[in-house]
């Protein structure tokens, strides 16, 4: 495919791969001629690798994607060095919902539910105020160089997680957020993606309210005109995406940032977890001689040694004089 100079409807193409279809990535971009900022994502591989140890029923591995996915979308909206985490609580089937990416783009995702609640509805991915019940979304930064945590939180409301975080920036952040993503299986196999557009306040101030109100209308319709077998489409490039879509506004793409499945649990960090407890909760979760742990993240299980945790903790103690 051949490079194209922006802003006039084209991409500036200040990136590597433009030639070749791109997967499992976050790519940046700005529209010139409405100064609105961006993220598209991609995912294939990463996110079939995520969901397959978990065997989880068909509503449940959908929206434990779409919460991947929409992590992607916010969490490479953030200037931060650490982790970003969405999570979802609700009463309904699927108890809770949880994704979180770092900075580094090391992404996981898993899901708590009721298996018989959830068979009681079926394979339908569309009834999300059914499988959720009634809840809240929380967004979390927690930053590496700082104690500090920042929260966020919305109740659980509309009729996708879409609509739910469109409604957090709405009430909490008040900044125009569009939002398209799709979820679904291609020879066997997970896919998903999306587009998230912002309107950028601290260049609108420019602007009159009129002119940002008809470019922010007029990108959404833009936005809206993308299919589902565009978002999927593993042969797409993400740019080519893009400039089908707002060829008109000058696409701007910078550097992308490629995902990763990233679980962080290990033998080690679980064991000094464990450290903490005393004798006696260790012995309570000690059965033949052994410790067993299962990360939900990873639907690994781990063996522990009681009498190894045991001694770690007594290294800690302190040394009376």
């Amino acid at each position: 495919m051949a490079r194209r100079s922006a802003p006039d409807g084209a991409i500036n193409d200040n990136a590597d791969g433009f030639d070749k279809a791109d997967d499992n990535i976050v790519q940046p971009f700005q529209l010139e001629k409405t100064q609105l900022r961006g993220r598209a994502v991609r995912l294939g591989a990463v996110l079939d690798e995520i969901l397959g140890p978990h065997d989880y029923p068909l509503p449940v591995a959908h929206l434990v994607a779409e919460t991947i996915t929409l992590a992607a979308l916010l969490s490479s909206m953030l200037k931060y060095e650490g982790i970003f985490t969405l999570q979802t609580k609700g009463d309904g089937p699927v108890g809770m919902l949880v994704a979180d990416m770092t900075s580094k783009g090391e992404v996981r995702g898993c899901a708590s539910f009721d298996k018989e609640r959830v068979a009681k509805f079926g394979n339908d991915t569309d009834l999300l105020p059914l499988f959720l019940g009634k809840g809240y979304i929380a967004f979390t930064v927690d930053q590496m160089a700082k104690t500090d945590r920042y929260q966020g939180i919305v109740e659980l409301k509309g009729k996708s997680l879409v609509e739910c975080v469109q409604h957090y920036f709405t009430q909490s952040e008040q900044i125009d957020t569009g939002i398209k993503i799709a979820v679904g299986r291609k020879d066997g196999k997970w896919r998903a993606g999306g587009v998230m557009l912002q309107l950028m306040p601290e260049e609108a101030k420019e602007d009159s309210l009129s002119v940002r109100k008809e470019d922010w209308s007029r990108s959404m319709t833009l936005l809206g005109t993308m299919k589902d077998s565009e978002i999927l489409d593993p042969a797409l490039h993400s740019r080519e995406l893009l400039l089908r879509l707002f060829h008109e506004e000058g696409v701007r793409v910078y550097k992308p940032l490629h995902l990763t499945k990233g679980c962080r649990c290990d033998s080690e960090k679980i064991g000094k977890v464990l450290a903490t407890l005393a004798d006696d909760d260790i012995e309570y979760l000690s059965e033949s001689g052994t410790i067993q742990m299962h990360c939900e993240f990873c639907s690994r299980n781990f063996t522990l040694d009681p009498d190894t945790v045991k001694n770690r903790t007594k290294k800690k103690k302190p040394k009376k004089k």
